[in-house]
């Protein structure tokens, strides 16, 4: 299954169980609305297709990982609802992989900016390699990483949230996040972080699919209320997005 589009690519393929989630854009595989959208529902056909016992969430090419949400898209934004709107996309995608029934193994071949941190962060298990290094760069934007900080924190804790949210510019890199518990494990080259993923996720899709989908539960126990709340946090994000100090901040970003 898949298109091509302006709007950014998805493909998804199965095999021996196991399900592989591949999204791409060409503006370093960053995220429009529409492609969040398709993503949240390719999630939720997987968590349903019982031939599928373990899914693997990677993006295109040999560089940037994810850049988040689309900067054009953000700089459109010219009211609340279209905020709140714009700021659900991630919301819907970290409660689409909060819910889905399989384990979500993260493939992050290169760096993670805002949303694409936020992605890592829902995943329950990150194979990367060492030139993905992860930012949180919203506040020098003028807005804040409101919807993923649930996602960020309960991998990294608060502390670890604060020194991300709170340098923005700084990049940190692929051990940092290994040691802080975001990723699992770290390689020097894409090939062997293939080669190991490869045999890890076909072992996975081999056990009990019960126990991988209660273990799951388990790993994910106490976010029930993240359904509310990360759409909360997506109309404070609106809010943030509409503000004057914003829109010069998102300007001089531009030029």
């Amino acid at each position: 299954m898949g298109t091509n589009r302006p709007n950014g690519s998805l493909y998804t393929s199965i095999q021996n169980k196991v399900g592989t989630i591949e999204f791409g854009h060409q503006a370093s595989n960053s995220f429009t609305s529409e492609l969040l959208e398709r993503l949240v529902n390719e999630i939720n056909i997987l968590s349903a297709n019982d031939e599928v016992s373990v899914i693997i969430l990677k993006s295109e090419g040999e560089r940037a990982f994810c850049a988040g949400a689309s900067f054009d898209e953000l700089v459109a934004v010219s009211n609340l609802e279209e905020g709140k709107t714009f700021f659900s996309g991630f919301a819907n995608v970290i409660n689409a992989m909060r819910t889905c029934k399989k384990p979500i193994i993260g493939r992050i071949q290169g760096k993670a900016v805002g949303g694409g941190v936020g992605l890592a962060s829902a995943c329950d298990y990150v194979y990367a390699t060492i030139d993905a290094s992860i930012k949180l760069s919203e506040i020098s934007i003028g807005i804040a990483p409101l919807v993923i900080a649930p996602a960020v924190e309960r991998k990294i804790g608060r502390a670890g949230l604060a020194e991300m949210a709170l340098n923005p510019t700084e990049w940190k890199n692929a051990y940092w996040a290994k040691e802080k518990g975001m990723f699992s494990k770290v390689y020097d080259t894409i090939l062997e972080m293939d080669k190991e993923l490869e045999h890890h996720a076909s072992q996975l899709a081999s056990y009990n699919l019960d126990a991988l989908s209660i273990m799951k539960n388990v790993l994910w126990e106490g976010t029930e209320h993240w359904k509310s709340l990360l759409l909360e946090r997506a109309e404070q994000s609106g809010k943030l997005a509409l503000s004057e100090a914003t829109k010069k901040a998102l300007n001089k970003f531009k030029k």
